[in-house]
């Protein structure tokens, strides 16, 4: 089961309306094209780390794991942005995806 940043969780009490409408925005995104929840995932774990977020970076990395995805392809993802991002970012984004795997499979 995914955990829900406790930061997120108090937000969407403190702004409900907000937090409502980025879920209708991101369910219509999903929604809108032919992409699985897996491909998804992926495709959104690459962006995070292209942008450089840590916590996306974390939270894309459990629901690609939660859609399916095995640690493989994930690291795949990851490698395929070394010649978009270069190597260091890819390095930082690999080290995020690893704390991730690596929790998984302590527990």
């Amino acid at each position: 089961m995914r955990k829900i940043p406790g930061f997120y969780t108090r937000f969407l009490e403190e702004y409900p309306e907000v937090g409502s409408a980025y879920s209708s925005l991101s369910s219509a995104c999903k929604e809108a094209g032919p992409l699985d929840e897996r491909t998804s995932e992926l495709v959104k774990l690459g962006i995070s780390i292209g942008a450089g977020m840590s916590g996306a970076t974390h939270s894309h990395t459990r629901k690609a794991l939660e859609a399916g995805a095995t640690h493989e392809e994930i690291v795949h993802a990851v490698l395929m942005a070394t010649t978009t991002i270069g190597f260091p970012n890819m390095m930082r984004g690999l080290a995020w995806v690893k704390d991730v795997l690596e929790a998984e499979d302590d527990s």
